[in-house]
């Protein structure tokens, strides 16, 4: 966790000098609080207290991702206006906008919102989180409908992101070239041709248990909504089943996962054109989470992902006729 240390007065003074901005007058920063979500994307995170006690997370955010953080805090706006609950939008200052510049830097700012911690070695088997995860992506869909930043343009196409990184594998890591070539083919076979043709939705790009903010039986709010924007109507179902099963793939048949997916079945969100899919996406998923990996030339999370991807085209019938119709 980023730190702003009392031997800093500089920097101490311009967290207030920012934090007043929003009209908060800073107490004292709280390094003592854990704040959820992903560091990397931020060049500071700091958890603050006001005069008042109340607390708020001051994000740093790299200039080259200004835009794109703008736009984010717009939609998010834009969600919680629709009536979207469970989400926490970014605070805008007196002037209206969720993004301020000072000394030549850039800040967001949001409320703490306190949760409770996630038991990684349980939570992919209870079976009410199914729906609680289920619930918000029916609600979500429902309240993006009018949705007006972000509008469909842009669609992120996990196809061409597929054969981007096969060609940079085929160059760079002939070791596993022959092993991916296997798992496209099998992708190509039906899944790929009928890419293009699938339905698109809203979606928040990163949606799996470890951006939520959990209650004790509940979602508090949903975190970290970096890539959001509009993709195939099956991306945030299928990520999420792909990361409850890669942390054990028998929760891919448990209540967690059933119940999920009998909630949105019954809620209609997947189209009968996208639903003979599930199984395809969830492995073409695996193929972002398998680039960092080879970004990060770890050896034993490569082999873990190629696994997995095996294990879920070799499985792929026995899955769908576990899977609640």
């Amino acid at each position: 966790m980023n730190k702003v240390s009392s031997t800093e007065p500089t920097t101490t003074k311009t967290i207030k000098s920012v934090a007043l901005r929003w009209g908060i007058n800073l107490k004292k920063t709280r390094d003592d609080i854990a704040i959820a979500g992903s560091p990397e994307r931020a060049l500071l995170r700091l958890a603050l207290e006001d005069d008042e006690g109340k607390l708020f997370v001051l994000e740093q955010i790299p200039a080259q991702s200004l835009e794109r953080k703008k736009n984010i805090a717009a939609t998010l706006d834009c969600l919680s206006r629709n009536g979207l609950r469970r989400i926490q939008p970014y605070l805008a200052d007196a002037t209206g906008v969720f993004v301020v510049e000072h000394e030549n830097c850039f800040w967001q700012i949001t409320p703490f919102v306190p949760g409770v911690a996630l038991d990684r070695g349980n939570y992919m088997y209870e079976k009410w989180r199914g729906p609680a995860l289920a619930n918000f992506l029916i609600e979500m869909r429902a309240k993006a409908k009018n949705l007006h930043h972000g509008a469909a343009v842009n669609i992120f196409s996990l196809k061409n992101y597929i054969y981007k990184l096969i060609r940079e594998i085929n160059l760079y890591n002939k070791d596993i070239r022959a092993e991916i070539n296997g798992i496209a083919g099998f992708l190509e076979k039906e899944f790929l041709p009928a890419y293009d043709k699938l339905p698109v939705a809203f979606s928040h790009g990163d949606y799996h248990p470890l951006n939520i903010i959990w209650s004790v039986d509940d979602i508090t709010c949903i975190i970290d909504w970096e890539f959001c924007g509009y993709k195939s109507e099956l991306y945030d179902a299928a990520l999420l089943i792909g990361c409850v099963g890669v942390e054990d793939p028998r929760a891919l048949t448990g209540e967690l996962v059933k119940s999920f997916i009998s909630a949105i079945n019954d809620a209609g969100i997947i189209t009968r054109e996208s639903q003979p899919y599930l199984t395809e996406f969830i492995a073409a998923l695996r193929f972002a989470w398998l680039a960092e990996w080879l970004r990060q030339k770890d050896g034993e999370m490569i082999r873990l992902e190629l696994d997995y991807m095996r294990l879920l085209i070799e499985n792929k019938y026995a899955l769908e006729k576990a899977w609640p119709r």
